[in-house]
C-alpha cells in the first residue's frame, strides 16, 4: 500500500480550507483597529493588506506545489538560504502559529461569556484550548470536508449577521467621520492583518489537489475574494449601526452589535453567537493542529531537540510538539492581552512573509529553466510588488511597536541559542529534491496543517 497522500483535493475543497483557517478572524480582532484608526483610516489599510494576500498567495503557491514539504515556509528556506534562512523562517511561522490560538482562545471566552455571564471569560478560554488541545492528543484531526461543512456554517453566520444588520443600516454613521491622516493607518495594520493571518496555510496542500496547476490557483483565490468580501462587508456594515468606538476594545463585537441593535437576550442574537462559537471553535482547532505539525517538523529536520518529533504509540499523535505550544499558548493566554497576542502573531507572519519571498527570489534563480506545475504570473513585476510590501508591513509593526519587536528579537535569539547548544548549524544547504519525496519522511509530516 502506497504511503503516499491521496490527490483527493478540488479548488472547493481548497476554498474550504482557505477561508475556514482564517474565518474566525472576521469574529474578532479587526475591531481592535478601530482604537488606533477611523473607519476610513482603517478601511484603507484593510484594503492594502487584502492586495498583499492576494500576490503573495500567488508566489506562495508557486513554493507550496514545487517543495510540498512539512516545514513549509522553513523548507522552502533551508532549500534557497541554508539552515540559518530555514531557522528562522521556521521561528516566524511559529510564532504565527501558537500566538494565534491564544488570541482566538481569548475571543472564545469572550462570546461564551456573552451567551452564559455567569461564566467568567478567562475560566472560557482556558477551558475552551485546553479541550481542544485533548482532542488533538486523541489523534482527532480535521478532514477537508469538516473543514468545508464548518466553513459554510460560519460564512452562514457572517450573511446572517449583515441580514440583521441590513434594516439598520445609516450611511451617515459612516460618512460623518470624513477626516483622513495617513499616519493612522500603520498602527491598524495588525488588526487588518488578522482579516487574512494563516490563509496561506492552504498552499501546503499541494500534495493532496488533484491539479495543483489549475485547482491550486482557483481555490487560494477564490478563498481570499470570498474573504475581501467577508471583510469589507463585515468592516462596513458593523461601521453602519454602531460608533466605532463601542466596539474598539471589545473580544466579541459582533454579538455586542446585535445585542445593541435587538436586546442581549433576542433569539437573532444568540442564534448568531452560537454560530460565532462554533467557527471559532474550528480554527482554534485546526491552527492548534497547524502548530503541532510544524513543531513536528522542525525537530524532524533538526531545528528543535528531536523529542518533539516522537509520536504517541497509540494515537500517532506528536504529542510533545501538541504539549510544548499549548504550553507557550497557555501561558500567553494568562499575560497578554488580545491586541499584544495579534500583533505577535502578525509579527510572525510578516517576518514569514519577508523569508518567504526572498526564497521565492533565490530558487527561482538557482533554477530559472525548472519545470514547475504552476508559476507565478507577472515576474518579476508582482513578486517584488509583494516582496516590498511584505517590508513595508514588518517595518511599519517594528516601528509602532518596539517593545514587542523586542520580545520578537528576544525569542530569535532564545532559538538561536537554543539550536546552537543542541547541534549547532551543522545542517547544510540541502538540493531542492531531499524535501520532498514521500520516502523520506512520514505522512503525519507532510503539510504544514496536516489536512
Amino acid at each position: 500500500m502506497s504511503s503516499s497522500l491521496q490527490k483527493v483535493l478540488g479548488p472547493l475543497h481548497l476554498w474550504g480550507i482557505s477561508v475556514g483557517l482564517v474565518i474566525s478572524g472576521d469574529y474578532f480582532g479587526w475591531n481592535l483597529g478601530w482604537a488606533h484608526a477611523n473607519f476610513w483610516e482603517f478601511a484603507v489599510a484593510v484594503g492594502l493588506v487584502a492586495i498583499f494576500y492576494s500576490t503573495f498567495s500567488l508566489c506562495f503557491t508557486e513554493l507550496a506545489t514545487s517543495i510540498p514539504h512539512a516545514g513549509g515556509p522553513s523548507a522552502y528556506a533551508h532549500v534557497a538560504l541554508g539552515s540559518i534562512g530555514g531557522l528562522i523562517a521556521g521561528f516566524f511561522t511559529l510564532v504565527e502559529f501558537v500566538l494565534a490560538p491564544p488570541a482566538i482562545a481569548s475571543a472564545l471566552g469572550g462570546y461564551f461569556h456573552f451567551l452564559f455571564p455567569l461564566i467568567r471569560e478567562g475560566w472560557a478560554s482556558n477551558g475552551f484550548f485546553l479541550l481542544l488541545l485533548g482532542i488533538n492528543l486523541l489523534g482527532i484531526k480535521q478532514t477537508a470536508r469538516f473543514e468545508l461543512f464548518v466553513t459554510l456554517t460560519a460564512v452562514f453566520g457572517l450573511l446572517f449577521y449583515l441580514i440583521l444588520l441590513f434594516p439598520h443600516f445609516d450611511l451617515a454613521k459612516i460618512t460623518a467621520n470624513s477626516s483622513f491622516s495617513f499616519w493612522n493607518l500603520f498602527p491598524a495594520l495588525p488588526y487588518a492583518i488578522w482579516f487574512f493571518l494563516a490563509v496561506e496555510g492552504v498552499a501546503m496542500a499541494a500534495e493532496e489537489v488533484k491539479n495543483p496547476e489549475r485547482d491550486i490557483p482557483r481555490g487560494y483565490l477564490s478563498g481570499i475574494g470570498t474573504l475581501v468580501l467577508l471583510a469589507f462587508g463585515v468592516l462596513f456594515g458593523t461601521a453602519g449601526v454602531i460608533s466605532t468606538n463601542e466596539v474598539s476594545k471589545l473580544d466579541y463585537p459582533l454579538s455586542f452589535t446585535l445585542g445593541n441593535l435587538y436586546g442581549s437576550s433576542s433569539w437573532k442574537t444568540l442564534l448568531f453567537t452560537g454560530i460565532g462559537l462554533f467557527g471559532l471553535i474550528a480554527s482554534l482547532l485546526g491552527i492548534i493542529l497547524g502548530y503541532s505539525r510544524q513543531i513536528y517538523a522542525l525537530s524532524k529536520e533538526g531545528f528543535l531537540p528531536k523529542i518533539l518529533s516522537r509520536l504517541n504509540s497509540k494515537t500517532k499523535a506528536p504529542s510533545y510538539a501538541i504539549l510544548c505550544g499549548g504550553l507557550i499558548g497557555l501561558v500567553s493566554l494568562q499575560f497578554g492581552n488580545t491586541g499584544e497576542l495579534i500583533t505577535l502573531s502578525a509579527f510572525g507572519a510578516c517576518g514569514m512573509y519577508c523569508i518567504s519571498m526572498i526564497s521565492f527570489f533565490v530558487l527561482r534563480i538557482q533554477n530559472p529553466k525548472t519545470p514547475k506545475t504552476y508559476r507565478a504570473p507577472f515576474y518579476p513585476v508582482l513578486p517584488i510588488f509583494s516582496l516590498v510590501l511584505s517590508f513595508v508591513c514588518f517595518t511599519t509593526l517594528t516601528i509602532y511597536n518596539i517593545f514587542l519587536f523586542l520580545i520578537l528579537l528576544g525569542g530569535m535569539i532564545g532559538a538561536f541559542l537554543l539550536y546552537l547548544g543542541s547541534k549547532g548549524f551543522s545542517l547544510r544547504k540541502v538540493p531542492h529534491s531531499s524535501l520532498s519525496p514521500e520516502k523520506e519522511e512520514g505522512s503525519l509530516s507532510r503539510g504544514d496543517t496536516d489536512f
